[in-house]
């Protein structure tokens, strides 16, 4: 698939089948979230795969799934992250939502939809899954095979700004 296609073609599914994610699906996504770019190369993430019921309703009781069956909860090690020297601005969270795009573009171009979840709970899955306080839940990618109709690839050109109101060359 073309790159432009594929960005295109992604959106956040809020309706799932119940059919499971194939494994090899699932690998090529979270091979995707292992060659992904991080800050000096320290990879300060976990991800924690959840496709039984048990560990989909611990996640449920966090977020609404919308009907997933395959949710992948991305953790940032605080501290394994790079740190900006001058600010101590600790990348962390930076480096989970790169991981996760990586993801969510892979999931699509398996044929797959996705939405990006950051309205959870913390602490619940924080204590559904025993993570330790070095762990820090970002998002959580809901994953799986849309029902419903997909929004046509041509939405970009009214439901975003143009490019002139975002882009500035040499100043502000």
């Amino acid at each position: 698939m073309e790159y432009y296609d594929l960005i295109r073609k992604r959106y956040s599914v809020r309706s799932y089948s119940d059919k499971k994610v194939e494994s090899v699906k699932l690998s090529q996504i979270l091979e995707a979230a292992r060659i992904a770019p991080t800050g000096c190369n320290r990879q300060p993430f976990k991800i924690i795969v959840c496709d039984m019921p048990e560990s989909l309703q611990k996640v449920q009781s966090a977020a609404n799934l919308y009907g997933a069956p395959l949710a992948l909860i991305v953790c940032a090690e605080t501290d394994k992250a790079w740190v900006r020297p001058y600010d101590g601005k600790n990348i962390a969270e930076i480096d989970a939502g790169i991981v996760t795009t990586q993801m969510m573009l892979e999931a699509v171009n398996q044929g797959l939809g996705s939405v990006w979840i950051c309205h959870f709970n913390p602490e619940t899955l924080r204590s559904e899954f025993k993570l330790p306080a070095n762990l820090e839940p970002v998002n959580i990618l809901a994953v799986g095979y849309a029902s419903g109709e997909a929004p046509s690839a041509n939405r970009f050109e009214t439901q975003r700004k143009k490019i002139s109101e975002l882009v500035f060359y040499n100043r502000l």
